[in-house]
Order: structure tokens, then sequence, then C-alpha cells
């Protein structure tokens, strides 16, 4: 059963009859192009079939209610909040997700009668794959139906344009200093392409990406872990980059070209120099990649995912032990490149393999893992799906 079977099924069973409408948005995976969104920089994501569907019944009376179908196969419930009371900081928890995206459409002047929201998914949550911007997603296109503004209706907004109100969910409701790239795939992604998507600009391009047509996969390797410390360093980072630009009279990072980096590190107070290495090269490793997938060369961004890894690690220092492992594991037995992927401090790693040694390196990285004595990570691979859109 598809999330948005299972969204609907539970729909009906909550509120004893059938939801008006489904949309889902899936989970992504950036190729390359990591902590490169905020500094107005380029990112190339894909999206992965995992969905979170949103089944939804529009309300008279301003109120919204959300249920949520949990893996243990029953219904968790937020209580009923009014729109117009909506306010940053409540609800909390996952309830601050919907109600987070219906206060910035009401903000942006949309009119929400209210609904009845029912949701479900199987994003892996806390895997580095945006589960949180899946559901974001799928709720704005869900509650802009019932306002008469989803995609193909009249006055609708861009997809640009959505991504833009799920960002300000995310960042002023939520309090998460998300940038853009999650949004914008799960919203703009299509089947057996990446997305290039420039970040200033708003430009992109998709791009042909069909790993199986030469042999290869891409293999998630999921570590199921997250270090408490995840969330204050990614804003850490971020406001780091922001006075690296600041200092250097730059709008963002993304005007500082990789020639200029001998000149300008040495302007810099030390601890923010590798966030700008980091930051600057990896806008370049994106451009190569796209140009490698351009001519079909697909093994050749082997050693750019490397080099974003590397620059991960010791530049952004945003790695961890797991991840580490499982990106070592997987080069040592196999894989032709191999990086994390995310915020950091956990989540998942990507490696690129070739399709007859993937069972060897899969059993590599299990056994790896149980030697250390940690949790078992979950693996499976990564297919370029579609994006967000209706259902039923």
């Amino acid at each position: 059963m598809t999330s948005a079977e299972r969204a609907a099924a539970a729909f009906a069973e909550e509120h004893g009859g059938a939801a008006d409408a489904v949309w889902s948005a899936p989970g992504r995976v950036n190729l390359i192009g990591e902590h490169t969104d905020y500094n107005d920089g380029f990112v190339l994501p894909f999206a992965l079939p995992h969905r979170t569907a949103v089944a939804i019944r529009p309300r008279t009376d301003g109120l919204l209610s959300t249920a949520t179908y949990g893996s243990d196969g029953r219904l968790h419930r937020s209580p009923e909040t009014s729109i117009d009371e909506l306010r940053p900081g409540s609800p909390t928890g996952w309830a601050a997700y919907p109600a987070g995206v219906a206060w910035a459409l009401r903000e942006a002047g949309f009119t929400l009668g209210g609904a009845d929201l029912v949701i479900a998914g199987d994003v892996p949550t806390g895997a580095g794959l945006s589960s949180s911007h899946a559901l974001e997603c799928a709720t704005a296109l869900a509650l802009l139906d019932t306002a008469h503004a989803a995609p193909g209706q009249p006055g609708a907004p861009s997809l640009g344009e959505i991504a833009r109100l799920v960002q300000r969910a995310e960042n002023d409701f939520a309090g998460a200093p998300t940038g853009l790239l999650d949004q914008t795939a799960s919203l703009a992604c299509t089947e057996a392409h990446a997305l290039f998507f420039d970040v200033r600009s708003g430009d992109a391009e998709q791009i042909p990406f069909d790993p199986l047509s030469a042999g290869l996969e891409l293999l998630v390797i999921d570590t199921r872990v997250k270090h408490s410390h995840s969330e204050s360093g990614y804003g850490e980072r971020r406001r780091g980059c922001e006075r690296a630009a600041e200092l250097l009279g730059r709008k963002a990072l993304r005007d500082v070209t990789a020639a200029e980096l001998p000149t300008v590190l040495p302007q810099l107070p030390e601890e923010l120099r590798p966030l700008v290495r980091h930051v600057v090269t990896e806008n370049d490793r994106v451009l190569a990649t796209v140009d490698e997938l351009r001519a079909g060369r697909y093994a050749e961004i082997g050693p750019l995912l490397n080099g974003s890894h590397v620059s991960l690690r010791d530049d952004y220092r945003i790695s961890c032990p797991e991840l580490d492992l499982a990106v070592d594991t997987a080069l040592a037995t196999g894989a032709l490149g191999s990086r994390m992927i995310g915020g950091g401090f956990g989540g998942s790693a990507i490696a690129l393999v070739p399709v007859a040694d993937r069972p060897r390196i899969e059993q590599a990285v299990l056994d790896a893992f149980a030697q250390a004595h940690l949790t078992e990570p979950r693996l499976f691979t990564a297919v370029p799906s579609a994006g967000a859109g209706r259902d039923r």
C-alpha cells in the first residue's frame, strides 16, 4: 500500500468519510552541493520514491486538525487549533510542521477556511533525507488546493514561491534555519533526473541521471544515528558563513571563486577559513558533476563525491564516526565514490556502486557496523523519482 493509499484509508477511518484530495511529496537525496544553498550557491538533488502523503478535507470553521498514521499502525492526533491564532512556537513537535505551513500561507494572504489532515509516509525520519520538508510540501499543496490555488489552478503560486513559503514555515515558525534545497527538490524534481538548482537566481535545469544505465546504483546508508549537537552545529556554521561574507564585503560566499581563496582566506579569522573553503570548493564540485552527468560519464563523479566528503569532514567538520565508517568501508570494498549527505552529525551517506558489487559492499558495511558495536544501518538503493503532486 502506498503512502497515499494509507493516508486515504486512515482519513476515512478517522473522519467517517473520504478525503477530498490526497497530495504527496518525496524525500530527497542531494547528490552533491552540501551547505551551499544558504550561501546562494548550487545544489544537485534528486527525489526519492519514498513519500509523505496528506489526505485533506476542507472545513468552514477555521480550525486545523492533524493526525499522523504512525509506523505502529496507530493514529497520533494533535489538538485542533485555529488557523487565525497560529503563532510561531506553538504548537511544537511534529505538529509544528503542518501548522507552520498553514501559518505561512495565511501570512502570505491565502484564505484558509480550516481543514482536516491525515498524514502517512515512508520517508525515513532522522536520516538526512528531508522527511520534514516532504511533510511540509505535501501539506502546502493540500492546503493550497482548499484555497483553489494549487499548481495548475488560476492564480496559483509557482513552485519556487511555494518553496519559499515552506522555507518561511521552517525558519520562522518551527525555528529551523534551513535553506531552499530541500523544499525545491521535493517540489520540483522529476523522474530519472537530478535538479541542477541555482539558489540565487532560482534557475533550475533537469539533468538526466540514470546510473542504472551505466551499470551503477546509488546506495543510501542510513546510519540511524543523530548526535545531539546537529541543530546547534548547523546554526553555528550558517552564522559563520554569513559573518565571513560580511567581512569579505560579499553578498554571499557564492561570490568568492576558488582562484581567490589564497587571497581572501588570510583576511578572515582562522575559524572561518575552512567554512569558506568548503563552500567555494563545493560549488565547483557541483558544476563539475553537472558536466560529467551531461556527458553521461556517471563513473567520473565518484572522485567528486569523495572530495565533498573530505571537505565536509575536515573543513566543515560536520561528519561523525558512523558516517566516516560508512564512507570508508564502501570505498574500501569497491564503491566508486561516497560521501555523507544532509546537515551532518549523523543521518545518511551515499555510495556510487557497481550493480554487481552492491551486495558485497552492503554486507561489508553491515559487518563494519557490527564489529564497531553500532546500531545496524538501514540500506537501500536510491532511484531518482518524481516530485510532489496530487495522488487522488
